[in-house]
């Protein structure tokens, strides 16, 4: 039982460790991705090349890195919660263990989907907020500051000049609607999350084995790596539809003439009608980028063993 206990352990500081690299490597681009996602109308970025120049040039390098706290503070749960769950529920299911099965795979990144989310929901509802505070900022000073329709976090036109933190906006979404609050776009969260474990897990697992090596026992460092990239990248395309639907849905603060939702159906209809189906991919290049590389980097910290190596330190 105490090699069980050891490999959970390596597992977690691994998984951990991933998530911490891959999101300082990435935040940029997925700030991008949500400030893409969420502009509508007359486009203030062309891309994502575009809206990362501009937010360095208002914001400052750290601008692009606007949320990031929240993420690093969180990813480490998230990703350990996900990828316990993973085998948790792989070898619930896979009973001879080695025999590939590719419905209960499925089923497997389902129930860590499932869990991961909550972690991912609250992390991500602030995240946005955060990311999104830039554009709406220059978005208003386009438009000479005209009164906005939306609550504003803090009261008054302090909340123009005033960042953000997400602290005060965790405080006040409790405050004003208790944990709800920060659960909201939960069932989108959910929309996006399982059906990319679906994707995922099983499309890994399969693309690795291609690379199995009978004397190592495992695929080369390099196959994990693209391995991983691959199958992030294509399940990440793949769910970007949801994926805008949940940042809409996620944003508190709409710029003027930004519409507001009632839900998962009511934003598909008004993003259809209003914006085209081409609106369902905003963000999609971004989602590729991020993902992959996440993905990519975790599957190689995996496979160098980091946990492993930092608990035999410890012995």
């Amino acid at each position: 039982m105490a090699h069980q206990d050891l490999s959970i352990t390596a597992k977690l500081i691994n998984g951990g460790v991933a998530g911490l690299v891959g999101v300082t490597c990435v935040f940029p681009i997925d700030l991008a991705k949500t400030r893409l996602q969420n502009q509508h109308g007359k486009a203030m970025y062309k891309g994502m090349i575009d809206c990362l120049m501009k937010t360095a040039r208002a914001e400052g390098f750290f601008g692009m890195y606007r949320g990031a706290a929240v993420n690093l503070t969180l990813v480490t749960p998230e990703k350990a919660i996900k990828l316990a769950a993973n085998d948790f529920f792989r070898q619930l299911l896979m009973e001879d263990g080695m025999q590939r099965n590719l419905k209960m795979e499925m089923l497997a990144g389902c129930g860590a989907g499932m869990c991961q989310v909550v972690v991912t929901s609250p992390m991500e509802m602030l995240k946005i907020q955060l990311q999104d505070a830039g554009r709406l900022a220059v978005h208003h000073q386009g438009s000479a500051s005209a009164p906005s329709t939306s609550r504003s976090y803090t009261t008054g036109s302090a909340s123009t000049h005033k960042r953000p933190s997400a602290t005060l906006i965790a405080r006040e979404l409790l405050r004003t609607q208790g944990l709800a609050g920060l659960y909201k776009g939960l069932a989108a969260t959910l929309l996006r999350d399982i059906p990319f474990s679906i994707i995922y897990f099983p499309l890994f697992a399969n693309l690795n084995h291609l690379g199995f090596n009978e004397l190592a026992g495992k695929a080369s460092f390099v196959h994990s790596f693209v391995s991983g990239c691959v199958a992030g990248s294509v399940a990440a395309v793949a769910v970007t539809p949801l994926d805008v639907l949940k940042t809409r849905i996620q944003t508190l603060k709409k710029g003027l003439g930004e519409d507001v939702y009632s839900g998962i159906t009511d934003c598909a209809r008004k993003l259809w009608i209003q914006e085209g189906p081409s609106a369902f991919m905003k963000g999609a290049g971004c989602r590729a980028l991020v993902i992959a590389p996440l993905f990519g980097i975790a599957q190689g910290v995996y496979f160098i063993g980091i946990g492993e190596r930092i608990l035999k330190c410890f012995e």
